[in-house]
């Protein structure tokens, strides 16, 4: 019988130790041979939010939230190595950030205006936009 080995990088570690218990924790696994154990190939992320993770303008594990008070509306969505959306609530990971909305609200939706950073307040738009402007100067 196959023996399972799962390595928690530290980073890993202390995030759980941080959650509380009301959080959930999303745990992406990889499969190798015995001889990729030691130096696996990091995740490239591809899609719309690509360009903002390789810029390090939001990172694997970044929280995304909205708060739509008419509606009585709110989400949340941590991203992905890979630059996908895994939205509280749904097992599937969405590829865009509008998808991702769309899930939530049930409407077709901008999700690049509706989604802001945990914490920062800025929405995945503010940092497209200044992406833009770095790259044009």
């Amino acid at each position: 019988m196959p023996t399972l080995s799962i390595n928690f990088d530290p980073v890993v570690i202390a995030h759980l130790l941080k959650a509380s218990g009301d959080d959930t924790v999303h745990v992406t696994l990889s499969l190798s041979t015995g001889a990729q154990t030691s130096s696996s190939s990091p995740v490239t992320p591809h899609g719309p939010l690509a360009e903002l993770m390789q810029a390090d303008l939001i990172k694997a594990g970044t929280v995304l939230t909205f708060h739509q008070r008419r509606a009585k509306r709110s989400g949340r969505a941590v991203v992905t190595a890979d630059g996908q959306l895994i939205v509280d609530g749904h097992a599937s990971p969405f590829p865009s950030p509008s998808k991702a909305a769309e899930a939530v609200t049930g409407n077709v939706i901008n999700g690049w205006t509706l989604w802001h950073v945990e914490g920062v307040g800025r929405t995945l738009d503010d940092l497209r936009r200044e992406l833009d402007s770095r790259t044009s100067r």
